[in-house]
């Protein structure tokens, strides 16, 4: 058994299909690539990485160092990629990420790690609840599923925008309110990341409120009133005038007198 080969000597040799497991101090197990002249019977060996905490080298350089069950990684570990430079700590189930884990890329200028992800996992993609950091500052806090952001979810861009509300295949879709720098926003309903359905937008700037329908970020019909025009740090010119009767008593004298005559008659 391959167990019992640990315990034999630490310079033991297994062979695992094409790769030959040498086990080193520590219980460090790496893995390197098999030449022309292994020996055909060797090739066929069978290996089985012990279950527990081990160090394991791939043969592209990548490393795992973490729980073992059933020759997949299970448990508690952390696995670096060697080619970016990427770090994963977390959870681990049969073999992908699942669980809470958080993972990290180096920066290309300064090599410092970044954090890019923090939250669940499952299947090895993002899901549950995270948080998300981009490139430019930008960053998510919020539900996933798939992978993509979907659900509640808070996005904070990069012009200081922000969006709270609900998500739909990694765009806004649903109830959600978008509010910009200059702290004018928009409520209502989305679709695709774009105003699409009933909404209503603040423009807290001139004092003026829209509400109506929007189809593709385009606001189709509906009424502009003014909403809180004596606050507002750039008013319009004029207010918006109400629709009314200029003269509504004259008016009622009018028809009660076109009313009379005709009864006269």
């Amino acid at each position: 058994m391959f167990a019992e080969a640990f315990r034999f000597t630490t310079r033991r040799t297994i062979i695992c299909g094409r790769l030959r497991l040498h086990r080193t101090e520590g219980q460090i197990l790496a893995l390197v690539s098999l030449n022309q002249d292994t020996p055909s019977h060797e090739k066929h060996a069978r290996c089985k990485i012990p279950q527990g905490s081990h160090t394991v080298y791939a043969v592209n350089g990548d490393r795992y160092t973490g729980e073992w069950l059933d020759n997949l990684k299970h448990g508690k570990g952390t696995q670096v990629w060697k080619r970016t430079g990427a770090i994963y700590s977390g959870d681990w189930k049969f073999g992908k990420r699942d669980g809470y884990g958080s993972y990290s890329v180096p920066d290309p200028v300064t090599k410092e790690y970044k954090r890019v992800y923090t939250g669940w996992w499952k299947n090895d993609k993002k899901c549950g609840y995270g948080m998300t950091f981009y490139p430019g500052g930008e960053h998510y806090e919020g539900e996933w599923s798939g992978g993509q952001r979907s659900g509640w979810g808070r996005m904070y861009y990069q012009d200081g925008s922000i969006y709270e509300g609900q998500w739909l295949q990694d765009q806004p879709g649903g109830l959600g309110m978008l509010r910009l720098p200059n702290e004018n926003r928009y409520e209502g309903n989305w679709k695709d990341g774009k105003k699409h359905g009933p909404g209503k937008f603040f423009y807290l700037d001139k004092g003026q409120l829209f509400e109506g329908i929007w189809a593709a970020d385009i606001p189709k019909c509906g009424i502009l009133i003014d909403f809180g025009r004596d606050e507002a740090p750039a008013p319009t010119q004029y207010p918006i005038p109400k629709i009314e009767l200029a003269d509504p008593d004259g008016v009622l004298a009018e028809a009660q007198a076109m009313f009379d005559d005709s009864q006269d008659e």
